[in-house]
């Protein structure tokens, strides 16, 4: 008789699938960012507007959300090593086909094909992290995973900028592209999906599971997954819609200081994110803290940074304002990790893959909301020369600062299981 395998969390080829996974990870931030720092060689390149070269940027975000609860339910289905792999293919693939681009369109179909390829690696990852790891180490492995992620969307900025300017644009993605399609490689030949159980579970081996529309069902019925769904809403749109829209003309405008210079600040939030990602991960299972009750106090501290910098307060200084910016980023960090520590907490395994299929597009769709509404309210005061004046900053961070205090009244309804105390 053959003898049982050693559990997955034992098993050291777990590091070896998420050093490959944590790889492939780094870029899906960075193409989340690229196109952000060669603007001006794409509107030469192509001769088009910025309007176009808008809409070519965005494919990545529609084309990744609309990929989510299918790319779920094929982890579960097929797991989650062939779906990281071929979906990454298709990154390499469209990094080539922008890199050849001769016009915008087929730019955009490139973009489109990135965003399709990456938005493959996440919710994959989830799954992959929940059966090789034990759940106590679940919130810090996806701690670990966003630094690496965040790297990758630190290293898209000055290094990208810097590779472009060096070799040119479309051979620095003929490079990424042959770097992904061997780290998908990598992940389709060198690692492995973790063992399935060898015995039944509480003796329901032969009884089938729902099918994918009962599954479905299933996760939207369930009251704890809209709680989730819209704090994660809330949170992480209104995280990005400052850190990566108007972080830096805001800081401009109230300190009265040069792009570069405001820029540098607005990088502490990714920063932050590195640092306190890993670390609250960490925390909540080493003190053996209550997730739910972890989640609420970083939206607390959260919304009290939003309260910090509304210009109608004007005490902030430059130093005061890269404290409350590296806080920012800590606390999303941190909110990334505890949410979706919450969620491998209260999710069946065997949903786990659809269930963050379903629920990953809400940040994405509330990055869209917030960047739209927030820039609606900002053209309303106008232009003060080549700035914003702050009266537009004021109106648009205020909505920003209700929809995180909604998120903080939510949170103190979303449940997580109790952590166990560790014996003595």
């Amino acid at each position: 008789m053959k003898p049982p395998a050693a559990p997955a969390h034992r098993d050291p080829h777990r590091w070896i699938v998420f050093t490959v996974i944590g790889l492939i990870y780094f870029f899906v931030y960075f193409h989340r960012v690229s196109t952000s720092v060669i603007v001006s060689d794409l509107l030469a390149a192509f001769d088009t507007t910025a309007t176009a070269l808008g809409l070519m940027s965005s494919m990545y975000f529609y084309i990744y959300a609309f990929n989510q609860p299918m790319v779920g339910y094929l982890a579960d289905r097929i797991g989650p090593r062939r779906v990281i792999a071929w979906w990454s293919v298709t990154a390499a693939i469209g990094c080539f086909i922008f890199g050849l681009a001769p016009t915008i369109g087929w730019a955009s179909v490139g973009r489109a094909m990135i965003g399709f390829g990456v938005g493959g690696v996440y919710v994959p990852t989830v799954k992959a992290l929940s059966q090789w790891f034990r759940q106590k180490e679940f919130a810090t492995m996806v701690g670990l995973l966003m630094a690496v992620g965040n790297f990758g969307a630190v290293v898209a900025t000055t290094p990208l900028a810097w590779a472009a300017g060096r070799w040119g644009w479309r051979p620095t993605f003929f490079l990424i592209g042959g770097i992904s399609l061997a780290l998908a490689l990598l992940m389709l030949f060198a690692t492995r999906d973790a063992p399935e159980p060898q015995e039944p579970v509480d003796g329901h081996a032969d009884k089938p599971g729902p099918g994918l529309l009962a599954s479905i069902g299933i996760v939207l019925a369930a009251p704890q997954f809209w709680l989730v769904a819209v704090t994660f809403f809330g949170f992480y749109g209104t995280a990005v819609t400052l850190q990566g829209l108007w972080a830096t003309p805001f800081l401009m405008a109230v300190l009265d200081i040069e792009r570069m210079l405001a820029s540098k600040l607005n990088m502490l939030i990714p920063i932050g994110v590195i640092i306190g990602a890993p670390f609250f991960g960490w925390l909540p299972d080493r003190l053996a803290l209550d997730k739910s009750r972890v989640l609420t106090a970083i939206t607390a501290v959260y919304s009290l940074c939003w309260l910090a910098i509304l210009p109608v307060f004007d005490w902030l200084e430059l130093r005061g304002f890269a404290v409350i910016l590296l806080l920012i980023g800590l606390m999303i960090g941190g909110f990334i990790s505890v949410i979706w520590g919450i969620i491998r907490e209260t999710t069946p395994t065997e949903r786990l893959g659809l269930t963050s299929g379903l629920l990953n597009p809400a940040p994405f769709l509330g990055v869209a909301a917030f960047q739209v509404l927030t820039g609606s309210i900002i053209d309303r005061a106008g232009q003060a020369g080549q700035r914003v004046p702050l009266s537009g900053f004021t109106t648009a961070f205020g909505v920003c600062l209700a929809a995180v205090l909604a998120c903080l009244v939510l949170s103190f309804f979303i449940r997580s299981q109790p952590t166990p105390k560790k014996s003595i």
